[in-house]
């Protein structure tokens, strides 16, 4: 068998091997490294040995110190751990507990408002923190029990807490899509260089939140949609509270102290972005700051809370970055075994074209989100398929978000949903777990209806881009 074959089925066992370990719990950073200098070792060898020519060369490992050097000083990669500090101190300082109950307070005497101030909380921490496990965890421990108590269906419940605590996904300042325009703007470069355009127009992380935005507001509606169609086809299952909890004599006041604070945070940090006043990177400071004015202003900003943050900053910090550092070597040698040769040549033989090979992509990633996390896929699979895919004249914004709200899909499904995974952590033990996985299937379907609709009108992603940046 000639080399060049050889070299495509060693990049394909490759990648199957590659998942295959990271299923058996492995770190994913050292999986992802550790497996592709594996197969760069034997495709070196059966080089050495004679048995092929030139599968694999040892020598483009040598490109590995200038990619970990572009990403040392990527600037916009900073903004990954001043999000990350910015949600964690948010986080401690208690924010998502007092609009929990304040909107429980405003929306609580309405069939089914309950569950809809459940979505809206988790629609303004997504766009205040953008960590899915924090958010789930947080509205699992407050709101659950408070739903549960009201005579909520259990299955209603989790699936309402899980889907709307996944919405920092989509939702800008989102880690995902720093991370993912990030890795798009390298292969939109590398897809127009490849079309012989040495001058493309650069694809911005600010192009992506803008793009990102009009979808994520989109599902928010849908959800609430689907809370209200069950609580007319259902009344038992959203009933309304009897009696609010808490003082209600000064709601107006309360709602004015818990919710403009957090929602004046949000529009200094992705207003700046979109009004492009301050790149991602310096409203990512922005935020940072703010987000320790606001846990000072509740008293919670002591000396053990600002060092457990920072703890925790450098902790998920850490784990991205040494998976993206990973992940460059696994690219690497993929590439220099033929494999995004062989990509191209499979995409590109799709029936329908363009539609066709995106139609393949967004299912491969839809089932390797039921078993890997999305900076895995994010870091393995777009460096991959992006530049075939954008070599179809696919508009790199539209694309994107396409990917995210794939990929906030996978926190979703069954049976490794990883915010199936942390509310089932702190959900009461009446809660079952199938009725977890039941209640999360509607809104399976509502984000699989949000892909459809994208695809069809792919102007909710890229109208607001073009506001920003006419070109």
């Amino acid at each position: 068998m000639h080399s060049a074959a050889l070299g495509e089925i060693a990049s394909l066992l490759m990648f199957a091997c590659a998942c295959g370990v990271l299923l058996l719990g492995y770190p994913v950073a050292f999986t992802l490294a550790g497996v592709a200098l594996a197969f760069a070792c034997l495709g070196t060898g059966l080089d050495a040995l004679g048995i092929t020519t030139n599968m694999f060369q040892f020598n483009l490992l040598s490109a590995l110190p200038s990619r970990y050097f572009g990403v040392m000083v990527n600037e916009v990669l900073v903004a990954v751990p001043l999000f990350v500090f910015m949600g964690v101190m948010l986080e401690r300082s208690r924010i998502a507990e007092q609009l929990l109950e304040t909107m429980g307070l405003l929306f609580g005497k309405l069939r089914g408002g309950l569950g809809i101030s459940v979505i809206i909380v988790g629609m303004l921490l997504a766009a205040s923190t953008g960590i899915v496990g924090a958010t789930v965890v947080t509205m699992g421990l407050l709101s659950l029990p408070a739903m549960l108590r009201a005579g909520y269906d259990p299955k209603l419940a989790t699936g309402a807490i899980c889907a709307s605590g996944t919405l920092g996904q989509i939702i800008p300042p989102s880690i995902v899509l720093i991370l993912l325009g990030d890795i798009l703007q390298g292969a939109y470069t590398q897809a127009q260089l490849a079309q012989g355009n040495f001058a493309p127009e650069p694809v911005s992380v600010v192009d992506l939140f803008a793009g990102a935005f009009v979808p994520g507001m989109v599902l928010v509606v849908l959800y609430m949609l689907w809370v209200i169609i069950v609580s007319i086809i259902d009344p038992k299952a959203t009933p309304a509270l009897q009696r609010a909890e808490g003082d209600t004599g000064h709601l107006g006041l309360r709602i004015v102290k818990v919710l403009l604070p957090p929602a004046g945070l949000i529009l200094a940090v992705l207003g700046s972005i979109l009004a492009g006043i301050a790149t991602p990177t310096e409203s990512a400071a922005l935020g940072a700051v703010g987000a320790c004015i606001l846990a000072a202003s509740r008293r919670q900003l002591t000396r053990a809370i600002l060092v457990d943050v920072m703890q925790q900053t450098t902790i998920i910090s850490s784990m991205v970055f040494v998976i993206l550092l990973g992940a460059s070597v696994f690219s690497l040698v993929f590439r220099g075994l033929g494999g995004e040769a062989l990509v191209h040549e499979a995409l590109s033989a799709m029936p329908g074209g363009a539609f066709g090979a995106m139609l393949v992509v967004m299912a491969l990633m839809f089932v390797m989100g039921f078993f890997l996390d999305f900076i895995e896929i994010i870091f393995v699979v777009v460096p991959i398929v992006g530049p075939v895919l954008l070599t179809m004249d696919l508009d790199p914004v539209w694309l994107g978000v396409m990917i995210a709200v794939n990929l906030q899909t996978s926190f979703l499904t069954p049976p490794f949903g990883f915010a199936l995974f942390y509310l089932r952590g702190v959900a009461p033990d009446s809660v079952s777990t199938t009725a977890i996985y039941k209640g999360i299937i509607p809104f399976v379907v509502i984000q699989l209806g949000m892909l459809a609709i994208l695809a069809l009108f792919p102007g909710l992603a890229t109208w607001l881009p073009n506001i920003i940046n006419p070109s």
